[in-house]
């Protein structure tokens, strides 16, 4: 990870913190996808530094580090604060599902920083994706990855 995807780690980690704390007592079904974020975006990025995955597969995967980074995208941060997110996980969700498709599943879970077993987390997150975004951004995501 280099350090501006260290820094926007980091960033990650703490609006998901500070989020998390302001709204205790506030129920939010996503929360523990929210809380994944951070980990996901980690696990992007280590992946594509690991030799075992295929070019044209970290071509994708630098797709979804720089979805995660980028301002513009179909849920902004900025304006929704960490629930911004969701369409970020949903797009690591469904890259590194393909991902998955190609590769032993176990180099994936080799870099996961995460509590929760990784292919689980993308299986839950695929399923759900409809509701937690939207069906019509989910349609967008899908044909732009």
């Amino acid at each position: 990870m280099n350090d501006k995807q260290s820094d926007f780690y980091q960033k990650i980690r703490k609006d998901v913190k500070r989020w998390v704390n302001d709204n205790l007592d506030v129920e939010n079904k996503w929360v523990d996808y929210i809380l994944a974020a951070p980990d996901l975006f980690h696990l992007l990025c280590k992946l594509t530094a690991d030799s075992d995955i295929p070019s044209n597969k970290k071509l994708k995967l630098l797709a979804g580090i720089a979805y995660f980074i980028s301002p513009i995208d179909l849920l902004p941060e900025a304006f929704l604060g960490p629930i911004g997110y969701l369409d970020d996980i949903a797009v690591a969700a469904f890259i590194l599902n393909d991902l998955i498709n190609e590769v032993d599943p176990q180099i994936v879970r080799k870099h996961w920083a995460g509590n929760q077993d990784v292919l689980d987390l993308i299986k839950t997150i695929l399923v759900n994706a409809d509701e937690m975004i939207g069906s019509k951004i989910w349609q967008r995501i899908k044909k732009r990855f």
